[in-house]
């Protein structure tokens, strides 16, 4: 008989020197960025793809994710954009007929470092409390002095231009991913009677779904595109 491995300790420090212990999950190693916080109960592929989570270390208050799994459709970007995901729990197993691949498997294909088993509720007081900060996710057995150190030698996020760093490089049309989910509706109306240019600050493609929904054909643009790219 086999016995499962034990879990990898990992450290949770902040830099104003609160220090939360936990397990790891997803890929291994140090993420450090912005500590925050989301609240939904659902969508948690959606929140770690979403651009404005860029270099973000995201702590979700739901107290189980991963039980349904992620898939491509679901994806607000490529790929994840936070730097980092602070857990409750992880579910064993994902349970969901859309799922293609479990949450940690996920993760740690796109090199994303996760801690579970941490208070995430009692954190978020603590962030809504004192605001944002940044803080450090380590699975490498580093001192948290050594993190702390790390943490507060890292650069803020205030006034960092991340729409640089989330927007796309060329223009590109917009062809939607989950057209079978609109089919219905789209029967009933014109193909596309409308031109749209959205300029890309780190636009989510639930947006775009949504212009494609209503008869848009979406041309998205850089964020520093021209007057006459736009025209």
């Amino acid at each position: 008989m086999t016995t499962a491995p034990s879990p990898t300790p990992a450290l949770l420090v902040l830099a104003d020197g609160l220090v939360l212990r936990g397990e790891a999950f997803g890929a291994c190693g140090t993420a450090i960025g912005e500590v925050v916080f989301n609240t939904g109960m659902t969508g948690y592929q959606e929140v770690m793809t979403d651009p404005s989570y860029s270099g973000q270390l995201v702590t979700f208050t739901y107290p189980e994710l991963g039980n349904t799994g992620v898939n491509a459709a679901d994806q607000e970007a490529d790929a994840p954009h936070v730097r980092g995901v602070i857990a409750r729990q992880l579910a064993p197993v994902s349970s969901s007929w859309r799922s293609e691949e479990s949450l940690e498997a996920w993760l740690r294909r796109h090199q994303v470092v996760g801690i579970r088993g941490i208070d995430t509720r009692a954190l978020v007081r603590h962030l809504r409390e004192g605001g944002a900060i940044n803080g450090a996710i380590c699975t490498d057995g580093s001192s948290p002095q050594q993190l702390l150190e790390q943490v507060r030698s890292a650069p803020s996020m205030a006034g960092l231009n991340l729409a640089e760093v989330v927007s796309t490089k060329a223009p590109y049309q917009w062809t939607s991913l989950c057209a079978a989910a609109f089919d219905q509706r789209r029967q009933s109306m014109p193909e596309q009677p409308y031109r749209v240019v959205a300029i890309d600050f780190g636009i989510k493609r639930a947006i775009l779904e949504r212009l494609a929904a209503h008869g848009c054909a979406v041309t998205v643009l850089p964020a520093d595109a021209t007057l006459e790219q736009v025209l």
